[in-house]
């Protein structure tokens, strides 16, 4: 039976979670969302793909937020002119975040899509964590940096995610109860994660069929 949950997955930086995202879509068959969704949301939006990239995971203003979104609620992207740069681009991600999965089941890495999709039902809301030892290992093989780089660059992008997630959500990024299933890539690989994941999707889908009986 071809799998119909839609995934969503949010990762500590060097955890892996884009590799296990797109080896997991692939191995379903299903439609793969990371920094694609940057290009479909300039292109749906008319903005340039330069400033998605610029302000793309990354908080806004609290105050000026806040104040916008019961306009935007109310009247679209056309109610709220002024909105900074980067709530502009997270609504706009937002609205394509949930275009992509009414398509179909996919996997959606990052941009607060599990709170984005939160009252879908057949969505699974993945975190990905790792060992200190294990992130520095990828970060260092795989993007070029120097220990001492990859641990700095952690603690950056690590700040950076939690920053923006918290601020969108107002829940806390990498808690327990806010995902579905937690997994620490070190333990298992990015292929047993694959694998966990799979059965995991595939016992819930089985699980909500029961019900529905």
């Amino acid at each position: 039976m071809a799998m119909e949950t839609v995934i969503t997955i949010s990762r500590q930086y060097g955890s892996g979670g884009r590799f296990i995202g797109r080896k997991l879509a692939e191995a379903l068959g299903i439609p793969f969302y990371d920094k694609e969704l940057i290009t479909m949301a300039a292109e749906e939006s008319g903005m340039s793909k330069e400033l998605f990239e610029k302000a793309d995971e990354k908080a806004g203003s609290s105050l000026l937020y806040t104040l916008s979104m019961n306009s935007y609620l109310l009247h679209g992207m056309a109610g709220v002119p002024d909105l900074p740069l980067n709530d502009k681009v997270f609504l706009i991600q937002s609205e394509m975040i949930r275009k992509v999965a009414d398509k179909g089941p996919c996997v959606i890495v990052g941009r607060c899509a599990d709170y984005v999709l939160r009252e879908k039902e057949n969505c699974l809301n993945v975190y990905i964590y790792s060992d200190l030892d294990d992130r520095v290992a990828r970060a260092t093989t795989y993007y070029s940096l120097s220990p001492e780089r990859a641990r700095e660059q952690m603690q950056k992008m690590d700040k950076k995610r939690a920053s923006y997630y918290n601020f969108y959500t107002n829940l806390k990024w990498g808690r327990a109860e806010n995902y579905d299933l937690s997994l620490n890539s070190a333990k298992v690989g990015i292929d047993g994660c694959v694998d966990v994941i799979r059965a995991f999707a595939e016992r819930m889908e089985a699980v909500a069929a029961e019900k529905k009986a």
